[in-house]
């Protein structure tokens, strides 16, 4: 179909398609079935169409009816359509409803997993009122956050894909009887080569672990310091401060790390350059660092506790524990208090708010040999003279879960990240599983050194067990010991140079302060309930707080002075008096108690009143203002 052809146009400018119209003017112009795109196409006795709602099921003079003449919404005719929409595969047809059934949605989480990551039970909604709707609204809505948050948190660990190893024994012995040079032969070289022995000269040695077990740092009593990556043997310094040295420990990288040596705490970087001297710390024995908080805390002879912000380079607070001489310190890393053994067998915990301790346990009628506490922050084991090897519950300090009777005083208690713990006594290592549930009984693996330990810690994320002794220092694989999936944002590895300083950059910006050190630290997101009602209360009190009703009786007044007139105003006058005295008190105990304005507070700042006396008179009259 053609248009007619313009004046003075010709070739194939001379003429125009038309336009097809819709609507009631392209029905009657190009046929009953409307605009080409609204029209039904039929191929070979299959009826298709272009998009969803159309003609096809719907009358051809009636919009949005079906046919039985029921109306519904443009949705649910679109929502029905997507289920019954046809599609051809391998030459079959059949509907989308059937051909997504094979792909039914994310895995299913396993049961107990979400029991593991449960809440516990929801809130009752029957039991609030009818009328409150809105409520039950949003209690609704925050249970279904809920446990879309135990799904996600158990739908995560299908992300760990490492497992923990074990060893395990053949019929007739026990894993304590496999030797380490066994252990090497059995597993791959990189593993084999993380088993090492350093012998050196100038010992005892003590040594220390960054938070994601790639460096070590040592240091012997004779004032040999060095650090190195661990893993690949690469030497970052080595040094002697010509001094003794009784503890040290690194700081928020391994690029710091503080040394107590005979007088003074030193802080070096790792070229083994000398950054600070700390002689607020004086004749320290222990040393202890929290990360989240960049607080370093140290115990000396006389039983001085102190904490020091490195951020800042400006002492938190020094206290004294009143308990001898402090040569036993751990830190719990859940809530970042310390726990100090003492020579009378006590336990005490101590945070930087407080210079009394916030929690104290007699552990042992003996002196304390050493203390230490979990990663999780749920069990500490103390081991004394008695040689007695006890396991108790920080969350429930006066229960003791478990007590063991060693052939010797334990020197030095290590903890792993999957439970084991580590127990040296004399120049022996013995390493149990399952402390907790009673698995004492029989060692889990046993090491023989050819001089006494001074200083074990387990390394993170590695199945390694580092002992220093007298003459160097040992790296012992215990299979099982370290946590085999690493947090990347927390502690990691393989951390590369821009991406260390992004970490100490972020961790600086999110420091927590010192104020928030508490035994429970669960604690500062809950409301003390009993106090805050007593608080309401006494405000409800002080500041709804009515006169009492006043009934003078004034004494009868001879020669007309008596009066009613005279009478009426000495009723008022006392009724005044006393109201007036009531209230002053009211607003007394309401200043005391922070409730409302301190009317009656002194204010130092501010120049007392002279008391006018008999010459003010002579005074000009701006001073006599003043």
């Amino acid at each position: 179909m053609t248009a007619k052809a313009r004046k003075g146009e010709s070739g194939k400018f001379a003429t125009k398609p038309a336009k097809f119209q819709g609507g009631k003017v392209g029905k009657d112009k190009h046929g009953g079935g409307g605009s080409g795109r609204f029209q039904e196409r039929k191929k070979q006795g299959k009826t298709t169409r272009g998009k969803a709602g159309q003609s096809n099921y719907r009358n051809g003079g009636q919009s949005g009816k079906w046919k039985d003449g029921q109306t519904r919404k443009w949705r649910n005719v679109k929502a029905s359509y997507s289920e019954w929409k046809v599609t051809e595969k391998d030459g079959e047809m059949t509907t989308r409803k059937e051909h997504t059934e094979k792909f039914p949605g994310r895995k299913v989480v396993d049961p107990k997993l979400l029991e593991k990551y449960g809440r516990g039970a929801g809130v009752n909604v029957q039991k609030i009122r009818k009328w409150n709707k809105p409520m039950i609204h949003r209690i609704k809505m925050k249970e279904q956050k809920m446990k879309e948050a135990e799904e996600e948190a158990a739908r995560v660990e299908l992300l760990l894909t490492e497992s923990s190893g074990q060893l395990e024994a053949t019929e007739g012995t026990y894993t304590a009887h496999i030797t380490q040079s066994d252990i090497k032969k059995a597993v791959d070289i990189t593993t084999a080569a993380k088993g090492f022995n350093l012998k050196l000269e100038y010992g005892p040695y003590l040594m220390d672990y960054t938070r994601n077990g790639r460096h070590l740092l040592i240091g012997g009593r004779k004032g040999h310091l060095a650090s190195f990556d661990w893993i690949t043997k690469k030497l970052h310094f080595e040094t002697n401060v010509m001094e003794s040295i009784h503890d040290l420990c690194f700081l928020h990288t391994e690029r710091m790390m503080a040394v107590a040596q005979k007088q003074w705490v030193y802080v070096y970087d790792n070229q083994g350059v000398e950054l600070h001297c700390l002689k607020m710390m004086h004749r320290t024995l222990q040393l202890e660092f929290l990360p989240y908080h960049f607080l370093l805390c140290a115990g000396n002879e006389a039983g001085i506790l102190s904490w020091l912000d490195i951020s800042l380079g400006k002492e938190v607070i020094r206290t004294r524990t009143g308990k001898g001489r402090l040569g036993v310190m751990c830190q719990n890393p859940y809530n970042a208090v310390l726990c100090c053994g003492h020579p009378n067998g006590t336990v005490t915990m101590w945070t930087p708010n407080s210079r009394m301790p916030v929690a104290s346990i007699l552990c042992h009628t003996q002196p304390l040999r050493k203390v230490t506490v979990d990663p999780s922050g749920r069990y500490m084991a103390t081991a004394g003279v008695d040689r007695q090897l006890k396991i108790w519950d920080v969350r429930n300090l006066g229960e003791c879960l478990k007590s063991y009777y060693i052939n010797a005083g334990a020197s030095h208690l290590s903890f792993s990240q999957k439970g084991l713990l580590a127990m040296s006594m004399g120049n022996v290592v013995e390493v149990f599983r399952n402390v907790v549930d009673g698995g004492c009984k029989k060692p889990y693996m046993q090491h023989k050194g050819g001089n006494t330990i001074h200083g074990m810690q387990f390394c993170p994320y590695e199945d390694v067990l580092g002992i220093s002794t007298y003459n160097g220092f040992s790296s012992l694989i215990i299979p099982g010991a370290g946590e085999p999936n690493y947090d990347a944002l927390e502690a990691n590895p393989y951390i590369s140079t821009s991406g260390r300083r992004e970490a100490e950059v972020k961790s600086l910006l999110s420091k927590v302060p010192s104020d928030l050190i508490t035994l429970d630290p669960m604690s500062i997101c809950q409301v003390d309930t009993p106090t805050l009602q007593e608080r309401i209360e006494a405000k409800k009190t002080l500041l709804h707080v009515r006169a009492p009703k006043i009934d003078p009786r004034p004494r009868y007044r001879m020669k007309g002075k008596s009066g009613s007139a005279t009478m009426f105003k000495r009723k008022q006058k006392i009724r005044e008096d006393a109201q007036r005295g009531y209230l002053k008190t009211a607003l007394w105990q309401q200043a005391e108690a922070g409730l409302g304005k301190e009317y009656f507070k002194d204010k130092p700042d501010q120049e007392q009143k002279e008391q006018p006396t008999v010459l003010d008179r002579f005074k000009p009259k701006a001073a006599k203002k003043k």
